[in-house]
């Protein structure tokens, strides 16, 4: 069993706040980049006759799409490490939980 700090309502403890990216929304951006890097690459290429251009095209999909994901995911990690320079500590005191303080909570 494990116990947890005892905290009062009057006291007042500090918080780091920061804007964090998303990690998700940022690899589908590098996905979606390596796809349109393929259809690039898959109408520059010439024409084949071993190989329709669906092919090529999947072929260049498969090749671009694993460096695409991982650029985006380095960019997030980028952006991850900036918003912790620019974090800020606030203080912050926890409002008592009787029924007074009904109509700040919910403005």
């Amino acid at each position: 069993m494990t116990s947890q700090p005892e905290t009062t309502a009057g006291e007042p403890r500090k918080l780091k706040v920061r804007r964090a990216p998303k990690y998700v929304p940022f690899m589908i951006a590098g996905a979606l980049a390596g796809v349109v890097t393929a259809a690039i690459f898959t109408f520059l290429a010439p024409p084949s006759e071993e190989f329709t251009t669906s092919t090529i095209f999947g072929f260049f999909t498969v090749l671009l799409l694993i460096p695409g994901v991982s650029l985006g995911s380095i960019a997030a990690l980028i952006l991850d490490r900036q918003s912790l320079r620019r974090s800020k500590t606030l203080v912050v005191q926890p409002l008592p939980d009787d029924n007074s303080n009904a109509e700040a909570e919910t403005a």
